[in-house]
């Protein structure tokens, strides 16, 4: 199949009200300009998962993430390996966070939550999430089965005695005291992201909200996959394929 016609499935699988907004925020980066039988799927774009995708004999690969402007020059490493290898790249970014099979959608879904809210809008899209559990859970179950689903350790805090019934989400990168303040506000028992910093912690302790903390990565990974196999439902030919990051933030 023509990339251009996968790329156009996949903007028919969004609400798109903002067209600037989402050209900015998804779209290809290389085309290969060679049909597409089988296609990769990872949340980031590094050298690291062209390899994957050249090992598995993909021609396209379809990610979260672009490859990062904060890493300097990874951008243009990664377009000259992807033309290198005949792959084509297209990523899709906060609509997918914002979308009802997204990130935050997918992960609350595998944890058995059930969105009571939508928050912290940007733009027109939301990129948070607020939950429930139908019957209170606790926190260390709530951590143990976050561990068993994202297969590696988190970090947490307990800075309350409750158990857990509301649930604040931001999937990746949650870590500005300006995300939390979202789910304090919603008088959440825990807030889930996937990155922290001190003023994250402290911030936490001060409003005696409990703290769970996965990689940027794997709290994404969800979306990124419900996206590949919607892919597979409009198009039967193709051949869509996991390709293995590293776990190596949730060490940090």
């Amino acid at each position: 199949m023509d990339v251009i016609q996968i790329v156009d499935r996949i903007n028919d699988l969004f609400n798109i009200k903002n067209k600037k907004i989402y050209s900015d925020e998804s779209g290809l980066t290389y085309h290969a300009d060679k049909k597409v039988k089988k296609l990769g799927y990872c949340v980031n774009l590094t050298l690291e998962t062209i390899e994957e995708a050249r090992m598995h004999g993909v021609e396209m690969m379809v990610t979260h993430h672009d490859a990062w402007d904060e890493i300097y020059g990874l951008k243009d490493a990664c377009i000259e390996k992807l033309a290198e290898y005949g792959i084509s790249h297209y990523y899709n970014h906060l609509p997918l966070d914002d979308c009802n099979f997204g990130t935050n959608d997918s992960l609350l879904t595998k944890l058995n939550l059930k969105i009571v809210k939508r928050t912290h809008e940007w733009e027109g899209l939301f990129f948070g999430r607020i939950a429930e559990y139908e019957e209170e859970i606790e926190l260390n179950d709530l951590v143990k089965n976050m561990e068993n689903l994202l297969e590696e350790p988190v970090k947490y805090w307990r800075f309350n005695g409750h158990k857990v019934k509301r649930v604040g989400l931001v999937c990746g990168n949650g870590a500005p005291t300006a995300c939390l303040k979202e789910a304090v506000e919603n008088k959440c028992d825990v807030y889930i992201t996937g990155e922290c910093n001190l003023y994250t912690i402290q911030y936490a302790q001060l409003k005696g909200i409990n703290l769970i903390i996965g990689s940027h990565t794997f709290t994404e990974f969800f979306g990124i996959e419900s996206l590949a196999l919607k892919l597979t439902e409009n198009i039967k030919e193709l051949e869509v394929v996991r390709l293995n990051e590293e776990h190596y933030e949730a060490n940090i």
